[in-house]
Order: C-alpha cells, then sequence, then structure tokens
C-alpha cells in the first residue's frame, strides 16, 4: 500500500522520506480501525523514524517529540494547543473535571464509553455525577437535554450542569454515530447556556470517512475533544485533548496527579507521527473502495451488505440460511480476507469494520473471494 510522510517531514524539516509500507501483509483484514500492530513492527518503525528525524526525549511527556506531536494534533483539529495523555479514560476525565470546575453535574450518553467502561472515575475521584441520557440508544436530542439541564438547575438544591460530553462514533451502538446538526443543536445551547462542551471523538477520523465532515469541523463545534492515537494512528497507547491554550495551560499538573505523567512517551508520540501522516486520506479512500465492493457484493444471491441508519465504518454482512457461514469465514481466511465470526445474537451476521488494510487489494479482487465464498459455502 503506498503511504506517504510529506506531514512529518514538514514537520520535523528533513527534506526526504523514504516511501515504506509499514504492512506488507496482502490481507484484508475487516477488523479494527487501524491495521494490524506488532511489537516487531513497532520496534521496526521506531528504528526508522529515529534514523531519518531522530527521537526527541521528553521529560515525563513534556518536550521532545511529545510536544511535536501535540502541536500537529492542535493543527490538524483546528485547535489552538493540545496534551498528550496516556490513555483516552484519563483524557475524558480531565476534559470533564475542567470543564465543570465547581458545578457537579456532567451529561453523557447512557450507551458512552466513560459511563460504562470507566469504574465510575470521574464520580469517584473528581466528585462529579454523571447525567446519562438517551438509554440504549446512540445519542441524545437538544430536548432531552434541555429538560435534563433544566431539572439540574430547578430542583429545591441546585446541581447545576458544567460540562455535556458527546461521544462520537458510539462503539457500544455498532459505530453510530451523532449526526452534524444534532451536534451543533446541542453545542450552540451549551454555549448559551455557557456549560462547558466535550467531545470523545476516539474514533473522529472514522466519523469523518462515513459523513465526509472534516474532523476539525466537527472539533469546531466544541470546548474540548479527545482523539485516540493508539486505535488507528499505530501508537502502542495514548490520547490527545486539545482545546484552547487556556484549557490546557498546565494541565500536564492535573496528568501527573493522576500518574499519567509518562517517561519516554517520545515512543509512542513517534508512532502517533508516522500514523497520522496521510492517514485521513488513505481511510477515505477506504471508505470509498468499500462502499463500491459492498454494492457489487449486493448483487450477488443469498449475501447483502448495508451500512446502519447514521453508520460509521462498521457495516452488517447478512448471509441467507443456505450459506454456513462457519464455511464462508473460513474460505475468506483462506484468500486472505478475515473477518469477524459470526454474530451468535443475529444469525448469518457477519459484522465487517472498514480500514485502510482493504486497500492492500483491488475491489475486483475481493469481489472475487466473497464470490467464491458464497459458492463453496452453500449447503
Amino acid at each position: 500500500m503506498e503511504t506517504t510522510n510529506r506531514h512529518v517531514t514538514q514537520l520535523l524539516g528533513s527534506d526526504t522520506m523514504p516511501i515504506r509500507d509499514a504492512s506488507p501483509s496482502h490481507t484484508v483484514i475487516f477488523r479494527g480501525d487501524g491495521e494490524p500492530k506488532t511489537p516487531s513492527t513497532m520496534l521496526q518503525q521506531l528504528t526508522e523514524f529515529d534514523q531519518n528525524f531522530t527521537l526527541k526525549k521528553d521529560t515525563y511527556s513534556l518536550g521532545g517529540t511529545v510536544e511535536q506531536l501535540e502541536k500537529k494534533c492542535a493543527e490538524m483539529l483546528g485547535k489552538e494547543a493540545a496534551v498528550f495523555m496516556p490513555t483516552g479514560t484519563l483524557a475524558n476525565h480531565l476534559a470533564i473535571r475542567k470543564l465543570c470546575g465547581i458545578k457537579p453535574r456532567a451529561i453523557v450518553q447512557e450507551q458512552s464509553h466513560l459511563y460504562n467502561d470507566s469504574g465510575d472515575c470521574v464520580t469517584r475521584l473528581s466528585n462529579i455525577n454523571l447525567i446519562p441520557l438517551a438509554q440504549g440508544c446512540p445519542y441524545f436530542t437538544l430536548e432531552t437535554l434541555k429538560a435534563a439541564v433544566e431539572q439540574a438547575e430547578g430542583g429545591r438544591v441546585i446541581n447545576p450542569v458544567g460540562a455535556v460530553m458527546v461521544e462520537s462514533p458510539v462503539r457500544r451502538q455498532s459505530g453510530k454515530i451523532v449526526p452534524f446538526d444534532e451536534m451543533k443543536a446541542v453545542t450552540d445551547y451549551c454555549r448559551e447556556k455557557q456549560i462547558g462542551s466535550h467531545l470523545d471523538g476516539a474514533r473522529l477520523y472514522m466519523m469523518s470517512g462515513a459523513t465526509g465532515i472534516s474532523p476539525a469541523d466537527y472539533a469546531a463545534l466544541f470546548d474540548t475533544v479527545y482523539v485516540s492515537l493508539y486505535k488507528y494512528f499505530g501508537a502502542p497507547f495514548g490520547a490527545i485533548l486539545a482545546g484552547t491554550t487556556e484549557f490546557t495551560d498546565g494541565l500536564y499538573h492535573d496528568r501527573r496527579m493522576f500518574g499519567g505523567g509518562l517517561a519516554s512517551a517520545n515512543f509512542a508520540a513517534a508512532l502517533a507521527l508516522q500514523g497520522i501522516d496521510g492517514f485521513e486520506k488513505r481511510f477515505n479512500r477506504a471508505m470509498t473502495q468499500a462502499r463500491a465492493l459492498f454494492d457489487e457484493i449486493n448483487a450477488l444471491k443469498s449475501i447483502n451488505v448495508e451500512p446502519f441508519e447514521h453508520g460509521s465504518n462498521i457495516f452488517p454482512l447478512k448471509l441467507e440460511s443456505d450459506v454456513d457461514s462457519t464455511r464462508f469465514v473460513k474460505t475468506l481466511e483462506a484468500h486472505s480476507v478475515s473477518v469477524s465470526r459470526p454474530d451468535s445474537d443475529h444469525v448469518g451476521r457477519i459484522m465487517l469494520t472498514v480500514n485502510p488494510t482493504i486497500l492492500r487489494q483491488d475491489i475486483q479482487d475481493l469481489f472475487c473471494t466473497f464470490e467464491r465464498a458464497v459458492k463453496e459455502s452453500q449447503r
């Protein structure tokens, strides 16, 4: 797969950068948001980065290559500044903590990662109560938000809302996204009410690839935004939290207070810089190729791929009852296409997650593989 490092070259001041295929495998992997990474490939990429640009030492995640990454991400997201975080959990936590200030409530989606998978960290460690809205749904509406804010402000003891967080895409809802107009309505209201707004955009680039709206345009709606560095940019860990200079000023003290001032974070930062370069273009190509492939697959009998309403890069593939789904998966694997196991809750359904590995093969070859898998798996 062709990759470029023009942006990294401009950032670090090098005149040339060798074209490198970080993953020479021919296999298309319909799982995960990015290309698979292994310890050996990450070590190889670190060595190449050091040879071409030189890793610059950080001091407990301050300065060096980490600072270069922060500046790059702030620029990409259209924000004034950004701070490296070791995890997305901490990025979301510190965003809400600082936005809330002395206001004790924050509103989140009931299906959000922060509400379900973080051990009530915001409540237990920062004394901020999370108010979950839209139970079992990907997003809440402006009307629902207004009702929650009015309830918080109108009780016998006032408990004002200090922050509203929107997660999009929502992984617990098969990567469904919050429509842009709904986001804008929510953040406009937050601005009017002087409530801080935060975007959990761990998979922001998946959403952008699905809608055609740039990451910076999404980020512009919110006071702060978090983006994952390891889910698809190739870092072993890490996150970026971006906002105004005033917001990020001194935030590294809070990061260290929570045990997040990691030493030698430059290793993760260097890998993220490599992965970020050209990713948006590659992922947009991947989504275009996937849609074209799925259109061709839908011309076949006994198989259908349709997007979710408000979906991102996850597509349900449905096999009719005359196709053995286990054999179908094995046939694909035998021809360098890897997919998830069939869904145990929905007979004949397989979730396909689009990522840049789809660019490793052309559409016609992939179509022929799916066609063969259907024919060889019919009962």
